[in-house]
């Protein structure tokens, strides 16, 4: 018989030691397989879960990193915007202060003018009072002088006082 010639024969115990065989190879085969697909397929789902889970992570710092900047950029704006208020205010004071200055000295100049309006007509009152005083006591003169000469012909008094008065006069 030949070692190596194969027959199939279902009534033979080799043909079932045989077929026993294969299957049982095939099933050491696609047991050896099937968990390293399954493995294979499971390491890749955890691989894609990982690289997930690390963007999200990634993406997770990106964002609180944001969120503090933002927060810093928030209290520096505020910051700003007090400063800025505080600013304001103060030059609102300045120019108000500057503003009552202003306000005092133009009223000083005004009663300064006014003072020296008043003076100048109380001047010009007091020189036409003298000057009606002096004009009425020349006429007074005149007429008394004028009275005495019509009732004397000559008063030596009178004739003393004349230049007298035209020195007090001129």
């Amino acid at each position: 018989m030949n070692p190596f010639h194969i027959s199939f024969d279902p009534s033979q115990a080799e043909t079932w030691v045989g077929v026993g065989l294969l299957i049982f190879l095939g099933i050491v085969v696609f047991v050896a397989k099937a968990p390293q697909m399954i493995a294979g397929q499971l390491d890749a789902k955890r691989d894609t879960i990982q690289h997930d889970l690390d963007e999200a992570a990634r993406i997770r710092a990106e964002a609180e990193r944001l969120l503090a900047e933002l927060k810093a950029e928030r209290v520096e704006a505020e910051a700003q915007v007090r400063g800025m208020l505080a600013a304001a205010e103060e030059q609102a004071r300045a120019y108000e202060a500057d503003a009552k200055v202003r306000l005092e000295e133009s009223l000083a100049r005004r009663q300064l003018l006014a003072e020296r309006k008043i003076a100048n007509a109380e001047a010009q009152a007091e020189a036409e009072v003298r000057a009606a005083a002096v004009d009425l006591a020349a006429h007074m003169a005149e007429r008394v002088m004028a009275d005495r000469l019509a009732g004397a012909k000559s008063d030596p008094l009178v004739d003393r006082a004349i230049p007298l008065i035209a020195e007090k006069l001129g």
